[in-house]
């Protein structure tokens, strides 16, 4: 039995307890600043109020101020803070992480360098660590929503990050017959693979809201549009994957967290909004108290592709998607899918 410490008790995070728990591990739950009344809720009746689900009765629960109770003795750690609280994490968590307990974060995003160079969020997390420190980080990315691991769907992840070893134990501390968990050392390929799936995801639910607009009522569906935007995104998907020097395996990863985030959770939500019709500006008031990964993502990738087409390095012809969302949400362009710009012809 190992003791492992999930700090940030977020969706994903406290829903990757329901494995480790099973597993016989003592797991302990630390809430961010932001997560007192989960905390206090869990602690009360072990429902998780975001989550919606209750937790196994045993698991241990902390806030914030306990957090140095919650590491002791830690094997390893779990972080789940989402992109909005990098810095936080970063500046508050990593310097106290104990030496030699290995890192695992489910925190999924890039960043794009002034050259247009995409890094994945455990670089980051390497490079702003304390000096002196040096921490097994670690990170999860795949097809996986935090509801349906909690009820045991059928999931496949991938863990990534330098040490094989140590992703081992990870596997070997959380996999079950319903967390199916692959391996990888490209932690790029894996990282950015599952995080710009946040850009085109969104443009792929366009077609979700341009049908209820065309049909005038709300839940109808087309999938052929749906389908031939979800094509065009893998495509450009597999070429950014290229450029950013991932293996084109990590197509798995990426193309399965497209398919799942397409239907459901809260990149369909603004999709659909601006499918219909209301602006960016009028979706994001819809949308108050939400975060939105997708916008801070579809941004970065769309930039980091312009300034490596400034440089000669790609065309952006070859981006229609891509540059469509970004010109929606950042120039407020109305929606009109570049269907022209998706078609080829191919002789051989």
């Amino acid at each position: 039995m190992s003791v492992i410490t999930f700090i940030c008790a977020g969706q994903m995070n406290s829903a990757i307890t329901f494995p480790a728990f099973e597993n016989g591990h003592e797991v302990r739950l630390v809430g961010s600043p932001l997560d007192r009344d989960i905390i206090d809720g869990l602690r009360k009746d072990n429902y998780h109020i975001t989550l919606k689900r209750t937790l196994h009765d045993g698991i241990k629960y902390y806030q914030i101020e306990e957090l140095g109770e919650a590491l002791e003795g830690a094997d390893l750690i779990l972080g789940g803070v989402s992109s909005f609280g990098l810095d936080w994490f970063c500046d508050e968590i990593l310097p106290v992480i104990p030496d030699g307990v290995p890192l695992l974060t489910v925190t999924k995003g890039m960043v794009d360098l002034e050259d247009g160079t995409l890094v994945p969020y455990p670089t980051i997390f390497a490079e702003r660590q304390p000096e002196g420190k040096n921490i097994d980080l670690n990170a999860i990315g795949g097809p996986c929503t935090s509801y349906e691991l909690a009820d045991h769907d059928d999931s496949h992840v991938a863990f990534c990050g330098k040490n094989m070893e140590t992703l081992k134990k990870f596997k070997e501390a959380l996999a079950t017959d319903y967390y199916h968990i692959s391996l990888s050392n490209d932690v790029v390929g894996v990282e950015c693979a599952v995080a710009m799936k946040n850009a085109y995801a969104l443009g792929v639910t366009l077609a979700v809201g341009l049908a209820e607009k065309r049909e005038g009522k709300i839940g109808v569906q087309h999938y052929n549009s749906q389908a031939a935007l979800f094509g065009q995104g893998l495509k450009e998907m597999i070429k950014l994957l290229d450029l950013i020097g991932g293996g084109p395996e990590n197509i798995v990863h990426g193309g399965g967290d497209l398919y799942v985030t397409v239907f459901g959770g809260r990149t369909r939500k603004i999709g659909t909004l601006l499918g219909r019709g209301l602006t960016f500006d009028q979706a994001i008031e819809e949308l108050a108290g939400v975060t939105l990964e997708s916008i801070v993502i579809a941004t970065r990738t769309a930039r980091a592709v312009r300034k490596l087409a400034a440089r000669g390095v790609v065309s952006i012809d070859e981006f229609p998607l891509l540059m469509h969302v970004d010109d929606i949400i950042n120039n407020g362009a109305d929606v009109a899918i570049p269907w022209d710009a998706f078609t080829t012809v191919v002789e051989k």
